[in-house]
């Protein structure tokens, strides 16, 4: 219902990244898992999830006599420390522990270094598409005999910047995280709490304002987004501006909002 409200066209999802068996974050899944197949997808999907989750859904569509049009790839999550679970040639997309009341994991998502860009004011008119390649990737081109006829840093400019996000799921504070999620440009920590409820925080495993704050600052990441408030907060810009009193760049994850990485 949400992908529909805000136009998110669920043919564009390929890969679908659960990070713990709380049922907050997996109930949705065998409703859309359901609505793709009924609305005719036919491409593979690959699900990440903690073991355990493909026994749910196996179990959900047995019962339910539900064949579904597509195949699925599941992916168990078991990593100790920060593992590569996905790279192609535009990303690269790790796992990581987090500390909860159940196994959980965050992921961070990197886009790979991008090629350099052809400068159009000073482009010959007679390059050929092998030399505008050759040239993206940094090369000269060159003479028969080994001259130089196109230096690279003529002709292109810089490559754009290769943005990077983490996403900490459910956790209590662990400095630890801090060391994984370092220099991202946005980091999504949750923030259940304001830091006068640290033992409580602390007690269910989930994290205050101040402490997501602080691993956005010890981290140095560009951007903080804070989120998985508790109900008990109906204004939520008392959280905003705690987390503000140490890092500044702080902003709040408001469902429907979108949020822009520069490149």
């Amino acid at each position: 219902m949400q992908l529909n409200r805000y136009r998110v066209r669920t043919s564009r999802i390929s890969h679908i990244f659960i990070s713990h068996l709380h049922g907050d974050h997996f109930f949705g899944l065998i409703g859309l898992l359901n609505t793709l197949s009924l609305n005719g997808r036919d491409t593979p999907l690959v699900i990440y999830g903690p073991p355990g989750l493909d026994t749910i859904l196996t179990v959900q569509f047995q019962v339910s006599q539900t064949v579904l049009n597509y195949p699925i790839r599941f992916v168990g999550l078991e990593a100790e420390q920060p593992e590569i679970i996905f790279e192609d040639q535009k990303l690269t997309i790790t796992t990581f522990p987090v500390q909860h009341r159940i196994a959980c994991w965050g992921f961070l998502f990197k886009e790979q270094p991008k090629p350099r860009r052809i400068n159009k004011e000073t482009m010959p008119k007679a390059l050929t598409v092998e030399e505008i390649i050759a040239l993206k990737h940094g090369q000269d081109i060159s003479n028969d005999d080994g001259s130089v006829r196109y230096a690279n840093e003529t002709f292109t400019l810089p490559p754009r910047k290769s943005r990077s996000y983490a996403f900490c799921a459910d956790t209590r504070y662990f400095e630890e995280l801090a060391e994984w999620v370092q220099g991202v440009d946005l980091l999504y920590h949750e923030t259940t709490f304001m830091d006068n409820e640290e033992e409580l925080a602390e007690q269910r495993y989930h994290s205050t304002t101040v402490q997501a704050a602080t691993i956005a600052q010890k981290a140095r990441v560009s951007t903080l987004l804070i989120g998985h408030f508790s109900s008990r907060y109906r204004d939520l810009t008392p959280l905003l501006d705690e987390a503000k009193t140490v890092f500044d760049n702080t902003l709040l994850a408001i469902e429907g909002h979108d949020i822009t990485i520069e490149e």
